[in-house]
């Protein structure tokens, strides 16, 4: 079974999905911050093991918050950009450039 949907490109609806993982980052650390507060007041080993599980994720969804924010912030390719234009003008030099080097070589 193959799913083709628009969300799971990269690149694609990365408002959406900068607001979903900044959700999931804000509430690891609300959790993180309250297990943190009650492990230090009751001392049970469970709150210490949440604690360093919300941490984890902390990190963990930082980490795509931040992929997800440069994504947005990344000059996209517009199909000037994409244009032959360019290596027309380059091919000669570097096809000058070969010959010399070979003419060297041998």
């Amino acid at each position: 079974m193959t799913m083709d949907l628009k969300v799971l490109r990269c690149g694609n609806c990365e408002p959406l999905k900068l607001g979903v993982h900044g959700m999931a980052l804000g509430i690891a650390a609300l959790c993180g911050i309250y297990n943190a507060a009650a492990w230090l007041s009751r001392r049970e080993q469970h709150l210490a093991v949440n604690t360093l599980l919300y941490a984890a994720l902390i990190v963990f969804e930082q980490r795509h918050v931040a992929h997800h924010f440069a994504e947005l912030h990344r000059p996209s390719a517009t199909p000037e950009a994409i244009s032959t234009g360019p290596t027309v003008e380059v091919a000669p030099v570097v096809a000058a450039a070969v010959m010399a080097a070979s003419d060297i070589a041998a």
